[in-house]
């Protein structure tokens, strides 16, 4: 069988394809790590919005329930990252 002009472009594709999935390759990350950034999501996201809860009851004078808002949202923002994170941590 004669190679054409085509099926020889065609191998030369394939092996630079391959040559670059092999430098592409990342380890995977250690297990810590992982949960290193996990609990640093959840915490963080619970942070800010304690304090953009305190923040606005200082500026509006409504001492406990924006404080308690935000937490909440806070907390609820964290977990959809942590969700979202675990998610893409297993592709």
């Amino acid at each position: 069988m004669v190679k054409t002009p085509f099926k020889t472009r065609l191998e030369i594709a394939k092996k630079k394809l391959q040559k670059n999935d092999l430098h592409n390759k990342k380890p995977n990350p250690s297990t810590i790590g992982s949960a290193f950034k996990l609990s640093t999501e959840l915490v963080s996201a619970v942070a800010v919005g304690t304090i953009i809860g305190f923040i606005l009851d200082k500026t509006f004078g409504t001492k406990p329930w924006l404080i308690l808002i935000f937490f909440f949202v806070g907390v609820i923002a964290g977990i959809t990252n942590v969700i979202r994170s675990a998610k893409n941590m297993q592709k």
